[in-house]
C-alpha cells in the first residue's frame, strides 16, 4: 500500500477540511494508499511545504500556484507540478481595518504592507496600487509571524493577505470589521491558491497511486460540502489552539462553494493558468517562457 505525505501550508484549517474527512471516514484506504498529513507547526515552519517535496520530506504540498512557477524558473530549478486546485475561485484578499484611512488600493501609497514573502507576492500588491491609479510605492515589512492578529490589530502595520473564508470569519466572530480588496477587481488575473503540487518524476512513476488520492480527496472535499456538521466535528480535533474559537461550520459554508461541480473540483483550466501567465510575462515578473503544459500535470484521472 502506497503512503502519501502531504505537507500542509499551515496549521489545519477549512482549507483542508477535505483530506482529513477522506482520512477519517477511510476514503483513502478505500483507494489503497495512505496519507499522513504534515502539520507545519512540527518543525515552527522552519522548512516551507514546496521545500520538503524538493528535499523528498513529503510526496506532495499544498502551495500557491506561484510556488510551482517559482520552483521550475530558479537557478538549480525542481519539476514542480500542480496536480490539483483545492478552489475553483479565489478565496483571498488584501485586507485593512475599515475604520483606517485607507479606502482603496492607491492610499496604500506610503503605507506599511505586512508581506508572506512569497513569489511575486509584493508585486502583485504593487501593481494592484497602480492598477488604481496610485504609485505603488508602499513600505513592504516581513513580520516572523503573520495574520490579521499581529499585523492590522497590532497597529504596527496597515496591510496584509488573508484568506477571507479563514481569518476573515474569524474577524467577523469578534467584530472586527474589514475593507477587502481583492484582485480580480483591480484587472488582476491571479491563478489558484492552495494548488496540490508534486514532483512531475513522482508522478509519472506513481500515476495510478497519485490518482487514487485525488479520487478520495475529491471524495472527501464533496463529503463535507454536502455533510458539514459532520466534516467541521472532524476537523475540530486538529486545529490549533490559536484558532479553537473559530465558527467552523460558518467557515466551511464561505468555502464549499468555491468546489465548483463535483466535475470542476480540482481542475485548472487552461485558459485561466495561461491568462496570468501572460499577465506576469506582461508586467515583467517572469521573463521565462511558460506554459500552462509545464505548470499543470494534467493526465490524472479523478
Amino acid at each position: 500500500m502506497k503512503t502519501f505525505k502531504l505537507a500542509l501550508d499551515w496549521t489545519p484549517n477549512i482549507n483542508h477540511i477535505g483530506f482529513f474527512v477522506a482520512n477519517e471516514l477511510g476514503f483513502y484506504r478505500e483507494a489503497g494508499i495512505r496519507v499522513e498529513l504534515l502539520n507545519p507547526a512540527e518543525d515552527n515552519y522552519t522548512t516551507t511545504p514546496a521545500k520538503k517535496v524538493e528535499l523528498g520530506k513529503a510526496d506532495m504540498a499544498l502551495s500557491p500556484f506561484e510556488s510551482i512557477i517559482s520552483y521550475q524558473t530558479k537557478k538549480q530549478s525542481f519539476d514542480a507540478v500542480g496536480i490539483a486546485a483545492v478552489f475553483q475561485k479565489d478565496l483571498s484578499g488584501i485586507v485593512v481595518l475599515e475604520n483606517s484611512t485607507i479606502e482603496r488600493p492607491k492610499d496604500l501609497d506610503g503605507r506599511s504592507y505586512a508581506s508572506y514573502k512569497a513569489r511575486y507576492e509584493d508585486e502583485i500588491v504593487r501593481q494592484m496600487i497602480v492598477n488604481d491609479g496610485g504609485k505603488g510605492d508602499m513600505n513592504l515589512v516581513y513580520p516572523e509571524k503573520l495574520g490579521i492578529w499581529s499585523t492590522l490589530l497590532s497597529e504596527k502595520y496597515d496591510a496584509t493577505w488573508i484568506f477571507m473564508n479563514w481569518e476573515g470569519v474569524q474577524a467577523q466572530d469578534k467584530g472586527i470589521e474589514l475593507r477587502t480588496f481583492r484582485l480580480s477587481d483591480y484587472a488582476i488575473p491571479y491563478g489558484y491558491s492552495p494548488v496540490i503540487m508534486a514532483s512531475r518524476e513522482a508522478v509519472d512513476s506513481y500515476i495510478n497511486e497519485y490518482s487514487s488520492f485525488l479520487k478520495a480527496t475529491k471524495k472527501g472535499f464533496l463529503h463535507a460540502r454536502e455533510n458539514p456538521e459532520e466534516a467541521t466535528t472532524i476537523l475540530q480535533p486538529f486545529v490549533a489552539d490559536s484558532d479553537k474559537d473559530i465558527d467552523l461550520l460558518k467557515s466551511q459554508k464561505e468555502s464549499q462553494s468555491a468546489y465548483g461541480t463535483p466535475n470542476q473540483w480540482g481542475k485548472m483550466e487552461k485558459d485561466r493558468v495561461n491568462e496570468f501567465l501572460l499577465w506576469l510575462s506582461k508586467t515583467g515578473l517572469e521573463t521565462t517562457p511558460l506554459s500552462y503544459e509545464d505548470l499543470v500535470y494534467h493526465k490524472l484521472q479523478y
